[in-house]
């Protein structure tokens, strides 16, 4: 029986996990070079046992330049990853592809590519229609990048036919309309650019990415388009994948997604194919990685975000130790937008960073004591931190359970999987002896004594409700959404309204949540769409529709002015027209502010103590307090 931890024969090579690290865009490159960043990067997951790393795509032509820091194979030089990644046993694979009229003409200063003038659906650009030159320019284009990866020594390449494609768009009757050859024959492109790009490669891996179901049955790749496909083909490893330009979410969707997602897809593409096949598709649980293998459903296992969160998850499976967990949030990992983020995560901080950040293991042993106050996600990875580096800690909290912001955010619609990371930061400082103290409130005279005593004090104390950007007429029914979920239900009759000012996750998953007990139920947004902040994680399209499924009411671009016991007045945003809406109970989604009730000169704040803070600034924050920068 195949082990998620065991080797596994690709081509010629040999990988010494079933696990394999995917392409997904860093922007740690400089201009579009692979940069020492990448190197260090890439590393940690060979060091922490992924079998294959497939670098992240390269553009094959300098027609592509989809974002501004995407590589271009011609610039690109792999063989220090190579080398940083051999002494492990990791195969290293350079991502090729070019993204056709799903790039960007910002940077390029030209038109797109595309087998036909059909606008893209997420940027409504018309692109050029291919000529014959073009086309073979793209062959030739493929075929010389492959050489300059060979030149650096990779194991092999992976071919990009998946979402973001041009391979894929001449696979696709959505967007190839074409009535010459390589309109007729749709996989014509493909099978020519795997065959020049093997006349390169020599003995290398050759692996391809390939949307097997672009989710429009009515004119795109089916299952069934796929299998006849995948029957003509020739490579050494498939990773099968889903979506088109109509579904970006598709691919990499956030936590709203079950985990395994194209798992019968993989399997019912690997009951054809005569290669090796990748199942991807939000798998973060090695458990129901091994699953996939013990029933037929593929033969290696792409674990790319479970690996961001964890660089040393092989390595952890095969020792027996828990592995931190990816709650599938997207807030950090993905980053193709013109903010140019580095990629990381919100569990791991390091993540990304592993060429400046040395690392909790840099941190010199002490055996002092610390105090830390408040158990949320700052407070947890302090004493964590601090733990590990030896204090002996005490951490008070008080309230009665551990979590804080977190684990209430973990109770809002469709967010459940973030109480894994409070779950396993529990375990963390539970297993490191941490002297935890629930229901207990820390005294400006315990700071005192900490002081005295030369104990590190870190304070991670929350928030606390803001000011109301509203007028309250009588006595209406309002609660803020944190003293909603810390209650559970809701103790009045009638309508609810969901106020979300901040446009995030939580109003979203609140109007879902109670609209889902039966209420009758609102959303008042000042934004001209609910939850504008989603388009960071790729939820927005997917939440405007489950809100409307749910039967929320929604007041868009609206101002909420007056609270009453039974109605509420609220204003639009660009008219000014005033008017009333039934109300019987508000939950009030807009920031808290931080409860700074207890302060101490000595101490070093973190998380909302410091200001209102995304999981990722508060985990990074708490290990900032336990002394590593």
């Amino acid at each position: 029986m195949a082990s998620l931890t065991g080797s596994v024969e690709l081509g010629s090579r040999t990988a010494p996990s079933r696990v394999l690290f995917g392409p997904h865009e860093t922007n740690l490159g400089i201009r579009r070079a692979l940069s020492p960043r990448h190197v260090a990067y890439y590393e940690a997951r060979a060091e922490g046992g992924a079998g294959v790393i497939v670098t992240e795509i390269a553009s094959v032509h300098e027609s592509d330049w989809p974002y501004e820091r995407a590589p271009l194979a011609a610039d690109c030089d792999w063989s220090a990853i190579v080398k940083a990644c051999r002494p492990h046993g990791t195969l290293v694979l350079a991502g090729l592809g070019h993204s056709g009229s799903q790039g960007s003409t910002a940077y390029s200063q030209d038109a797109l590519w595309a087998p036909s003038r059909v606008p893209d659906v997420a940027s409504r650009e018309l692109p050029l229609e291919m000529d014959a030159g073009q086309i073979q320019a793209l062959i030739d284009g493929f075929a010389r990048a492959t050489g300059v990866a060979v030149q650096s020594g990779v194991d092999g390449v992976e071919i990009n036919a998946g979402q973001f494609s041009l391979l894929r768009q001449f696979l696709s009757g959505l967007t190839n309309q074409r009535g010459d050859d390589w309109g007729e024959d749709k996989g014509k492109l493909l099978r020519e650019v795997l065959t020049a790009v093997k006349g390169v490669l020599g003995n290398g891996i050759l692996g391809l990415r390939l949307s097997c179901d672009e989710l429009a049955p009515w004119a795109g790749v089916t299952p069934e388009h796929a299998v006849e496909l995948v029957r003509s083909l020739d490579v050494d490893y498939l990773a099968v994948v889903r979506g088109s330009a109509m579904g970006t979410s598709a691919t990499r969707p956030d936590l709203h997604t079950e985990p395994g997602f194209n798992i019968e897809l993989s399997r019912r593409i690997r009951a054809v194919a005569t290669f090796p096949i990748v199942l991807q598709g939000s798998v973060v649980d090695p458990g129901q990685a091994q699953w996939a293998l013990d029933d037929g459903v593929a033969d290696l296992v792409e674990m790319t975000r479970a690996q961001i969160a964890d660089p040393a998850l092989v390595s952890k499976v095969r020792a027996g130790h828990s592995i931190r967990p990816c709650s599938l949030d997207n807030a950090k990992c993905m980053v193709r937008d013109n903010r140019n983020p580095l990629v990381t995560c919100s569990a791991e901080p390091r993540s990304g960073h592993e060429s400046t950040d040395p690392g909790i293991e840099s941190g010199a042993p002490h055996d002092g004591h610390a105090l830390v106050v408040g158990g949320g996600p700052a407070g947890l990875e302090a004493a964590r931190v601090l733990a590990l580096r030896g204090y002996q800690v005490r951490l008070t909290e008080r309230a009665a359970e551990l979590g804080g912001a977190l684990a209430l955010a973990a109770k809002v619609g469709g967010r459940g999987r973030l109480q894994s990371f409070v779950d396993w930061l529990i375990a963390q400082v539970t297993a490191l002896g941490v002297d935890v103290r629930l229901k207990t409130e820390s005294t400006a005279a315990d700071l005192e004594q900490a002081s005295r005593n030369g104990d590190v004090i870190v304070l991670a104390t929350g928030s606390k409700p803001g000011r109301r950007p509203y007028s309250v007429v009588g006595e209406p029914h309002v609660v803020g959404y944190q003293e909603f979920y810390e209650a559970g239900a809701l103790v009045s009759d009638g309508p609810v309204v969901v106020f979300d000012p901040v446009g995030g996750p939580i109003g979203v998953g609140t109007a879902e949540l109670v609209a889902a007990s039966g209420r009758e139920t609102a959303l008042i947004t000042q934004d001209q769409v609910v939850g504008t902040l989603l388009a960071i994680t790729g939820d927005l399209a997917d939440a405007n529709r489950r809100v409307q499924q749910a039967g929320v009411t929604l007041h868009k671009a609206t101002l909420l002015r007056e609270v009453h016991p039974a109605h509420l007045v609220v204003e639009d945003r660009f008219t000014a027209r005033r008017r009333e809406i039934p109300c019987a109970t508000l939950i009030d989604c807009g920031h808290r502010l931080p409860d700074d009730s207890l302060a101490h000169p000595d101490a070093i704040s973190a998380g909302d103590r410091v200001a209102p803070r995304t999981v990722h600034e508060a985990v990074l924050e708490g290990r900032r307090a336990a002394g590593v920068r």
